[in-house]
């Protein structure tokens, strides 16, 4: 199950229009690249609940046809958190063991791993760990010799963190973990059902996956960091492009592009254009003669004006830098037509 019901706020402006799981890294949108991870596994059958721009995510989406999966939506009228969401798919899972995905990570942590692990130790419940240099903005997870957990840290100050291991939001479950979810309640994974497991002395234990990749993008800076990453190579997506223009594109003989640069079908370039990467210049994107770019994710339609700068920014769907503009910093987006 991919958890995609989430209001997206800590990536306003740009989920006004965009819901999260739509949100683009190298042009595709994430649940998409989440799609393609989960079959490479063998997970071809895949429940996704949807609330916040719900009708958006399933046109885009579809069935899964066109990549290969099925899909099945849970509509939430009203949101029920992470555990909540997955309770109400129950029937769907049945009797068998099953993992679960946020809309927003970007990752290769082995799931078969993850699965061997949790099936190795009868596990009710396993978590993908992964390293992280500095832990502040994350979820710790201690674990103890035998790979069980032994507790949590919810954004420790540095200096104070018991790990370096973080909560990555992908799980593997057994359907006895239903049993510690209530019917028809607002219940959330890390708030509830964990420390329950924890305190109750459940076989719950924690993959150790820290040589994977894994990007939590539901932040612009963690958002930023992970399209650099896949520009850059240093993550490469199988089937994605990481850099370089797309054929249809049209770029000026006189635009400089300089390092790793993601440039969009359609997209167009004018005269005496500067880009300096890593940048994504999405699909249909135009830049006006003189406009610079550096360090910046442009999405699908945006504008730039003649001799505008955008510098280590994110540019929304469809939105207008004005011609000479300077933007430093900045995440811009089009608000929703009333």
């Amino acid at each position: 199950m991919i958890l995609a019901g989430g209001l997206s706020t800590r990536l306003y402006p740009l989920t006004k229009q965009v819901p999260k799981p739509l949100v683009p890294v190298a042009g595709v949108p994430n649940a998409v690249h989440l799609i393609n991870y989960l079959k490479a596994y063998g997970y071809d059958e895949i429940a996704i609940n949807v609330h916040y721009l719900a009708d958006t995510i399933c046109t885009t989406l579809g069935d899964g046809a066109r990549f290969g999966a099925k899909l099945t939506y849970l509509h939430e009228a009203q949101l029920m958190g992470s555990a909540g969401a997955v309770k109400a798919m129950q029937s769907f899972f049945g009797d068998e063991t099953f993992v679960v995905v946020g809309c927003d990570d970007l990752t290769d942590l082995p799931l078969d791993a993850l699965m061997a692990e949790h099936q190795r130790h009868a596990a009710l419940a396993t978590i993908g760990l992964v390293i992280r240099p500095e832990v502040e903005h994350y979820g710790v997870v201690v674990l103890g010799d035998d790979g069980r957990i032994a507790g949590f840290q919810e954004k420790p100050a540095r200096g104070t963190e018991r790990s370096k291991l973080v909560n990555t939001g992908i799980y593997a479950f057994s359907p006895d973990i239903f049993a510690h979810i209530p019917d028809a309640e607002f219940y959330d994974f890390g708030k509830q059902v964990f420390p329950e497991l924890l305190a109750s002395g459940a076989r719950f234990f924690g993959y150790d996956a820290r040589d994977a990749y894994w990007c939590d993008i539901g932040t612009p800076g963690e958002y930023r960091r992970a399209s650099e990453d896949v520009v850059n190579g240093i993550f490469r997506i199988p089937g994605t492009r990481g850099s370089g223009a797309d054929a249809s594109a049209s770029i000026d003989a006189s635009a400089q592009i300089d390092a790793n640069v993601w440039i969009g079908p359609h997209a167009r370039i004018g005269a005496h254009v500067r880009i300096a990467g890593p940048a994504v210049v999405g699909e249909g994107v135009q830049l006006a003669e003189g406009a610079q770019i550096e360090r910046s994710i442009l999405w699908t339609g945006a504008t730039v004006g003649a001799g505008a700068t955008v510098r280590d920014s994110v540019v929304g769907i469809g939105y207008a830098v004005a011609p000479d503009a300077r933007l430093n910093g900045a995440v811009v987006a089009n608000e929703p037509l009333a």
